[in-house]
């Protein structure tokens, strides 16, 4: 016990920054509750590092301490951070701004159970955690269009979270087992093994918002406060691939799920960057443009088992992702939510503009960014797992996404109109914006840091 304690200490310290953050909101203390949030989240970070090169597993396999919980911890609780200083930028002063700090926190660590879940009860109790605390989030303004993409977000996410554990019970029935171990066991037993993985993709899709589970994305980022959306396009999407990982990698190729997983990877970066060509709203165009990245990261994922480049491609590509898109998100804060918004802030506001430029061409994949590294290995995953076609589909879509992230630039450095200005970027959202430009910019010349 003292042992899997040992090994759990930055999960634990994050459930008990949460019980910390909820008090100070008791205590109507919001600053403090930001302040212990963003501590106790670096703390955490901190006692990750030694945990990664352990290889093992706690609790009976419960719930795994490997290469990739670690990294997702790495990747998550820093993303997390700056998540409450973007929300510290919009929300500070207003009612019930503690418990959005300890909301975030709360469900990272189901994101975190997400990512290192070992077992398909792990898996139910980060998908139940992340959920609830998601739709709260997205509802926070008591507004129509808020209350309107909680409410689909919920129904939504309850269908598919039922599913999930209906198919679930396939999975458990044919090993005996509900760890993720023992999924070994289906071999030669496709019918029950594509069961559940119908299962797992329904509610981990949604999740990540693959299509066909993608609807509820556009009107929930549209809805919920700005620095939420950012959170939820990033920390929940970047939890559901790594849970795919942990969980796809044990089970056996021969069941066909590579093809499956290919092929909804094709549909949903090819939907979203579609989807996201003809809209005004630039919430809603990274929205899609966020179901576009989760097709980019299934890549990587149909690479598990055999492939050396499967972990690696969706590690680095997370961390990215997690950079970039939060990056974006910021600048938004700053401009406004329509294209029309944008036209000339990048005359009037040039740092912010270079800044927003980089996320988006980091985005596309443009070299020497961030996101090139994580999309080369990810193209590179697709081939080595003999998906070349899908390598193919993945670069003719990078085309399509500078097309579509032009639709910002461009109007970006047109002529302002008399009298359009913007807000000063509060200093919580220069210091996100500084943070993820930088790793945006040069964390791709330093990729060696990562595995593989």
């Amino acid at each position: 016990m003292a042992r899997d304690l040992s090994l759990l200490i930055p999960e634990m310290l994050l459930a008990v920054t949460v019980v910390l953050m909820l008090v100070s909101e008791m205590l109507r203390a919001p600053r403090l509750a930001l302040g212990i949030g963003v501590i106790g989240l670096g703390l955490a970070t901190a006692l990750t590092l030694p945990l990664l090169e352990t290889d093992t597993s706690v609790f009976g396999g419960t719930y795994r301490i490997d290469l990739l919980s670690a990294w997702a911890k790495l990747i998550l609780l820093p993303g997390t951070a700056l998540a409450l200083l973007m929300a510290r930028a919009e929300i500070a002063g207003k009612d019930r701004e503690g418990s959005v700090y300890a909301l975030l926190c709360l469900v990272t660590l189901g994101a975190l159970m997400l990512s290192g879940g070992g077992d398909m009860m792990m898996l139910v109790l980060g998908v139940v955690l992340t959920g609830l605390g998601s739709f709260a989030l997205v509802a926070w303004p008591r507004d129509d269009p808020a209350t309107e993409a909680a409410m689909k977000y919920l129904v939504f996410g309850s269908v598919t979270g039922s599913v999930m554990i209906y198919g679930l019970s396939f999975w458990f029935g044919g090993t005996g087992s509900t760890l993720f171990s023992e999924l070994g066991r289906l071999e030669g037993r496709t019918l029950i093994a594509l069961a559940g993985l119908t299962a797992v993709l329904i509610g981990l899709g949604y999740k990540a918002a693959l299509v066909p589970f993608q609807f509820w994305a556009p009107d929930a980022y549209d809805g919920a406060p700005m620095s939420v959306a950012a959170y939820l396009s990033v920390i929940t999407k970047v939890a559901a691939i790594f849970a795919f990982a942990q969980i796809l990698r044990d089970l056996p190729v021969s069941t066909g799920w590579p093809m499956v997983v290919a092929l909804i990877a094709a549909m949903t970066m090819t939907f979203g960057y579609l989807a996201a060509l003809v809209q005004s709203n630039v919430v809603r165009l990274l929205a899609y443009s966020s179901v576009a990245q989760a097709g980019y990261f299934m890549m990587g994922i149909v690479d598990l088992g055999p492939g050396s480049l499967a972990l690696p491609s969706v590690i680095v590509f997370g961390a990215a992702y997690v950079a970039m898109n939060l990056g974006a998100f910021a600048v938004i804060m700053v401009a406004g939510r329509s294209l029309d918004d944008f036209r000339g802030f990048g005359r009037a506001r040039p740092v912010i503009g270079v800044a927003m430029v980089v996320f988006l061409l980091s985005l596309t994949g443009i070299p020497p960014l961030f996101g090139f590294v994580g999309k080369v290995l990810l193209f590179g995953a697709a081939i080595e797992a003999g998906y070349l076609w899908l390598a193919v589909i993945g670069i003719l879509n990078s085309v399509l996404a500078l097309a579509v992230y032009l639709r910002i630039v461009v109007p970006m450095y047109q002529p302002r109109e008399a009298g359009q200005d913007s807000a000063a970027p509060a200093p919580p959202l220069m210091i996100v914006l500084g943070a993820t430009a930088l790793v945006t910019l040069f964390m791709g010349l330093l990729a060696g840091v990562f595995p593989g």
